[in-house]
């Protein structure tokens, strides 16, 4: 419980610190929200009337505070491109951003599991999965996804270019994740369309944190199997597989856990670029349209968004890994 509390303590500690970075930069960027508010050929009398309605005509510690204030009620503030709150457009999107990250996750779990067992076994095939999957997190998101929609879709005609689903009266609720929405309202052939969208985006983006979970969990259990409670086991009589079970894997799980926090944090900044290539409506689709238009409390909202996941991710590993050996709670 103590470890609990300390790691509640830093994780508030670096969000505040996160908002202080976003204000910061909201301040040094140069451009004046009131005048991307009311456009860039409005009067100055209106874009002093914009600037005292948003608050800007402020002293700055108020300003932070105001937006610090905002931030513990769910206020992101208002978006300069939609006009309307940036809370409830991310709202809007993030369920797809949460669908294709949870299915990118799942497989680079069992991507990096299969290459560490393959690994640590020294099965026949390891060479050739490690060749793979090292060749695919080589290259950039961005190539891998146009390489994957010219071999997959344009060449091969086996799965859709890209969007969450063909159907035009696909379920749009209650859930907001398109599998479980086609599951809840039984349009099977919907889950399957929606499915085989998944597909390519979820590999493509699924095929690096793969690699970096399965070198951590495979380096792991070579280490462990080689141990002395390992050759122990054997000789009182194991399999080389309850070996690997009982006494190799528990053992490499921390430092494998910690890799699929830090991986899971970073997916869905990682995902922009995925989302862009696949048409996949999510955050990223959102972060680069409000890139484009500089509407800064939109690039700010999916950033603290970022933040927020990558750090609750982290604190989550983090008492995971103690559940696993309790022994890190005193460190």
């Amino acid at each position: 419980m103590k470890f609990v509390l300390r790691r509640v303590a830093a994780t508030a500690g670096v969000l505040l610190a996160l908002t202080v970075a976003l204000f910061a930069l909201q301040e040094m960027s140069g451009v004046d929200p009131a005048k991307a508010y009311v456009g860039a050929n409005a009067s100055p009398a209106t874009v002093d009337a914009a600037r005292a309605r948003l608050g800007l005509d402020e002293p700055l510690v108020p300003r932070y505070l105001h937006y610090l204030s905002g931030l513990l009620h769910g206020d992101l503030q208002n978006s300069l491109r939609t006009r309307t709150p940036v809370a409830s457009d991310l709202a809007d999107v993030l369920p797809a951003s949460l669908e294709l990250a949870g299915c990118v996750m799942l497989v680079a779990v069992l991507l990096g599991t299969v290459f560490a067992y393959l690994t640590a076994m020294r099965r026949r095939g390891s060479a050739v999965l490690r060749g793979v999957l090292f060749a695919g997190a080589a290259a950039p998101s961005f190539l891998l996804g146009m390489v994957a929609l010219l071999v997959f879709y344009g060449h091969l005609g086996w799965l859709p270019s890209g969007g969450r689903t063909s159907f035009r009266d696909a379920p749009t609720g209650p859930t907001g994740f398109l599998l479980l929405d086609t599951l809840l309202a039984g349009r099977f052939d919907v889950f399957g369309d929606a499915a085989t969208h998944l597909v390519l985006p979820a590999l493509c983006a699924a095929i690096a944190p793969a690699v970096a979970i399965g070198r951590v969990l495979a380096d792991g259990l070579t280490a462990n199997l080689e141990a002395d409670h390992a050759r122990t086991a054997r000789a009182a009589g194991l399999t080389e597989r309850a070996v690997l079970l009982r006494h190799a894997v528990r053992n490499s799980l921390g430092p494998a856990l910690s890799m699929v926090g830090i991986q899971a944090g970073a997916l869905l900044a990682g995902l922009v670029v995925v989302e862009k290539i696949f048409d996949w409506p999510g955050v990223g689709s959102y972060l680069d349209s409000s890139v484009a238009a500089a509407d800064l409390p939109g690039i700010t909202g999916v950033a603290l968004l970022l933040g927020v996941v990558y750090v609750a991710v982290n604190a989550v590993v983090d008492v995971l890994q103690v559940l696993a050996d309790r022994r890190l709670a005193l460190v």
